[in-house]
């Protein structure tokens, strides 16, 4: 009997233990600290291409080789004391152990690891050590060692000595919300007769076309630039006509977009007109700009768009927007996949189009995704070092060029553009920095007084999700010139499919980084307005790469002038929606002659 009661006593101290442990975890929450949250970046950039993978932005040392300016922060902590900290990074590139290495710093004293040289490539918590807090105020630094593209997304501290931060994006998305304060009710950012996501070419011309319409507009862009690809951070020229229209006054918007062609990839950043195009947006009454933030929830009513929600990839902070309606211009089609719109993405068969140009059998093979890069000449010699975590070249294959052009491009079915996109940069960084490299190291009497001036961290997508609309554009329609009745945009580009170098093949066959293409030439011809709403979601517009085309199709209609003038039209059917409180199927079935009428004048 005396066993059983102290064999009792004995269960009932393990529980009050546990129960004390559990208590003393939720009294003292973990800090958290995002680190795109930063005060001072230093030469730290923000990367939230992966947000809808990872959930959050993150910092990355992007110094092309040269160590960047450290990025610090001051944080006011709930108590002093022993913390276990926590850092979330990656190893990007891992052969054995990549180049991304950093250091953190607490009070200016680094944490004994160095993080970013795992030999691990994927997202995760990595242990940090123990610290002693002595002031509630403590001053956190991330150190870039190698100029590499390290990246740290998030440093957790944590008094409970055995609890491990999750993975899961879940269950971490769960805690992020709880230790960054974040409520469930997000900021009200207004009510819109248009909400248009995607401040590229085609967002913000579908956005100043509505607003000049009278139409009370929000343009939402998850970057500090508006243009996507023609922007500086990107550095694609635009293409296409838009002096051969049936409706020559469409195109206006897009005139006062261009800054004139300063060619792909120019290392002088002005020559995008970064600022010209935010002046020219700010100066229209109507339209409201939210730059920085990413969409990444939509609250619907039955097939209906009543609210999208974006998140600020620096602050964190959360902003609602309701609207009559909606417009994709993402690229990807964010909006219409949250939404559940019907897309495709990938090739059709030619037995399911009936495409001369379209592939045998249906597969996720898409266009790729370009990182250009530029060198400028300087004065004197100039060093680069050894890459070998990066691709290797040779005498026997390499790209002997001063800066890149569409070509460097990675894609092509090996890696899905959306949820791939990380691994996608981070293959052209490595093509590039292994190039640059060899180039500065067997090609001296060339390359010794030029220097890596540019690279582009953010990618400038192609392909990727297309929604369906009522009209599906495919290749007939542009071979044979077809007018439709609701002929809206005049397109000119050729038929332009990307596919891997057979050269770049033969070298890095599967892990290609450089494209070939054979254009197609057409005559002008029109694309239908059904192709610029969707199917299913009864108040979605869409503008841009993501409209309603088939694969072939969408190897023309993809440029962007082309894609602007797109935004134009969805803004005069906005309004002419807007009129009549209809959707904007029925301004096709109902209101026709008046869209047609308005894209005349």
């Amino acid at each position: 009997m005396k066993n059983k009661l102290t064999s009792n006593r004995k269960l009932w101290w393990c529980i009050l233990a546990l129960c004390s442990c559990t208590l003393r975890l939720h009294a003292q929450d973990p800090v958290l600290v995002e680190t795109e949250s930063f005060a001072n970046k230093g030469g730290w950039v923000i990367d939230q291409q992966s947000f809808a993978v990872m959930g959050s932005s993150y910092l990355m040392a992007h110094g092309m080789g040269r160590v960047v300016k450290n990025a610090e922060t001051t944080v006011t902590f709930p108590a002093k004391g022993k913390y276990h900290v926590w850092v979330r990074t990656k190893d990007w590139a891992p052969f054995p152990k990549g180049p991304g290495k950093f250091r953190v710093s607490v009070n200016d004293t680094p944490l004994a690891p160095v993080f970013g040289e795992s030999g691990n490539d994927q997202w995760k918590w990595y242990d940090g050590g123990v610290v002693n807090i002595t002031d509630e105020q403590v001053k956190l630094s991330l150190q870039d060692l190698t100029g590499f593209n390290g990246r740290c997304d998030a440093l957790l501290f944590t008094t409970a000595a055995k609890y491990t931060p999750p993975n899961d994006l879940s269950t971490l998305s769960a805690l992020r919300r709880k230790l960054l304060h974040t409520t469930e009710t997000p900021k009200d950012g207004g009510s819109y007769d248009l909400v248009v996501v995607g401040g590229g070419i085609a967002g913000t011309c579908a956005a100043i076309s509505a607003s000049r319409m009278g139409l009370k507009v929000a343009l939402i862009q998850d970057r500090p630039v508006l243009g996507g690809n023609n922007s500086s951070e990107i550095r694609v020229h635009l293409m296409g006509d838009i002096d051969k229209n049936y409706y020559p006054k469409l195109g206006r918007i897009v005139r006062e977009m261009d800054n004139g062609d300063p060619g792909n990839g120019n290392p002088d950043a002005k020559e995008y007109g970064d600022a010209r195009k935010i002046q020219i947006v700010k100066a229209e009454k109507n339209l409201h700009l939210f730059l920085n933030t990413y969409v990444y929830k939509v609250e619907k009513d039955n097939d209906r768009i009543i609210a999208v929600t974006g998140r600020d990839i620096a602050t964190n902070q959360e902003t609602r927007f309701t609207g009559a309606y909606f417009s994709d211009c993402t690229g990807d089609g964010t909006i219409g996949y949250l939404a559940g719109a019907e897309f495709r993405m990938g090739r059709e068969s030619k037995a399911e189009t009936k495409e001369s140009l379209a592939a045998e059998k249906p597969d996720s093979f898409t266009l790729g995704t370009s990182n250009l890069w530029a060198s400028v000449a300087v004065d004197s010699a100039t060093t680069f070092p050894a890459t070998p975590w990066a691709m290797q070249f040779s005498d026997e294959y390499h790209i002997d060029a001063y800066k890149a052009d569409w070509e460097w491009e990675t894609g092509f079915g090996n890696f899905n553009t959306i949820t791939d996109a990380e691994k996608i940069r981070d293959h052209n960084l490595r093509a590039i920095y292994g190039n640059w490299s060899y180039l500065k190291n067997s090609k001296p009497e060339k390359y010794a007084k030029q220097e890596l001036a540019w690279v582009a961290y953010i990618g400038g997508k192609r392909e990727s999700r297309r929604i369906i609309g009522d009209h599906v554009l495919d290749q007939m329609d542009i071979q044979e010139g077809k007018m439709y009745p609701d002929g809206a945009v005049t397109a000119t580009w050729t038929i332009d499919l990307h596919f891997p170098d057979p050269k770049n093949s033969q070298y890095f066959e599967g892990q290609e980084f450089f494209a070939g293409t054979k254009h197609i030439r057409v005559a002008p011809y029109t694309i239908p307005y059904r192709c610029l709403y969707s199917r299913n979601i009864t108040n979605l517009f869409m503008a841009g790469r993501n409209i309603s085309t088939t694969h072939v199709a969408f190897g023309s209609t993809r440029v962007m002038r082309t894609c602007g003038m797109m935004g134009e039209v969805v803004g005069f059917a906005a309004a002419v929606a807007q009129k009549y409180h209809s959707s904007p199927r029925d301004v096709y079935k109902d209101h026709l002659p008046e869209l047609m009428q308005l894209l005349k004048e």
